[in-house]
């Protein structure tokens, strides 16, 4: 299957309990910055660090071209309550044949721990397999990285391979996400 022209036009905003996933806009440059700037949160990542506004002004362009030209689809997680940005997931990496993503996220440490990813990476992943249609959502981690080891594992993914850098995780079987959701909880 071909990802349509049209497949993030317009954007897909999702929405859990808790959180609305939407676009990534201007008025974010503030907090892209202090989370693509923060060593924390940078630490198990092999992503450049933004050094100024102007770097998460660019990265703000960069990403909502990319979700124009179908490349990848980036939200913002926030609050329902009040619409701060928390962080963000993303699927990425898409490859047509056969169809597939690299799932990402980030959080801002202080939101980190708070059962953000385990309630919106359900609603992704559903995006992922249920419109889209992908065949398998891989996600890579530093070995190291034993949080996002366990939470992608939480939700099915399986190793497949890895090396002292990177550890890789896929999930080809969607068909129980809300069933491992739920007995998980």
């Amino acid at each position: 299957m071909m990802i349509s022209k049209k497949a993030f036009t317009p954007f897909p905003t999702l929405r859990t309990e808790h959180f609305i996933l939407r676009q990534l806009s201007n008025g974010d440059e503030n907090e892209i910055f202090i989370l693509r700037s923060d060593a924390a949160v940078l630490k198990y990542l092999d992503i450049p660090q933004a050094k100024t506004i102007e770097d998460a002004k660019q990265l703000i362009t960069k990403i909502n071209e990319g979700i124009t030209n179908n490349e990848w689809i980036y939200w913002v997680i926030t609050d329902k309550r009040n619409l701060k940005l928390l962080g963000t997931i993303c699927l990425w990496n898409i490859s047509e044949s056969p169809l597939k993503a690299d799932i990402g996220f980030m959080l801002l440490p202080e939101h980190q721990g708070k059962g953000i990813m385990q309630e919106v990476i359900p609603v992704v992943l559903d995006y992922g397999f249920n419109t889209i249609k992908f065949h398998k959502i891989n996600g890579e981690v530093a070995p190291e990285n034993l949080k996002s080891v366990r939470l992608l594992m939480r939700f099915g993914f399986v190793y497949e391979n890895g090396d002292e850098r990177t550890s890789s995780y896929t999930l080809s079987d969607p068909c129980s996400i809300e069933h491992r959701t739920r007995n998980n909880a």
